[in-house]
């Protein structure tokens, strides 16, 4: 079996609550552990979400500055990062690399709606013309 280098080490994913606290930070640009409370479901417990994003700023997906006494917390990882690394690893591990496949597994669903098609049809295309005006351009 072959080792992985560095530079292909999977990238580390939120967990589902620190990926809300990331939802709470981008959605308020920065934040106290209290303004990033507010922004969380009514259950969230202040000492939980500090202990969380103590946790997070070691895995580096935040950072905080001091400011008086309290620490204001940013977010280090932008949501489209997020996004990207966890689809990545969904179609790895479930489609075995097949985007084709996830598209079709995602369409088999009778639950999209025809305004939703439309709109997956119209980003194909739209993706489509750019990538063919970006290799004519080379």
């Amino acid at each position: 079996m072959r080792r992985r280098s560095r530079s292909e080490k999977k990238a580390v994913l939120p967990t589902n609550a620190e990926l809300l606290i990331l939802d709470a930070l981008w959605g308020l640009g920065e934040g106290t552990v209290e303004e990033v409370v507010g922004q969380l479901p009514s259950s969230a417990n202040y000492k939980t979400v500090q202990s969380l994003l103590r946790i997070m700023e070691r895995k580096g997906f935040v950072r905080h500055k001091k400011r008086g006494r309290a620490f204001v917390f940013t977010s280090r990882v932008t949501q489209q990062e997020i996004r990207g690394v966890s689809v990545r690893r969904l179609l790895e591990r479930n489609f075995q690399g097949s985007y084709a496949a996830m598209l079709m597994n995602l369409l088999d669903d009778n639950h999209v709606k025809e305004q939703e098609l439309d709109e997956i049809e119209a980003l194909i295309h739209r993706h489509r013309a750019r990538k063919d005006t970006h290799e004519s351009l080379k």
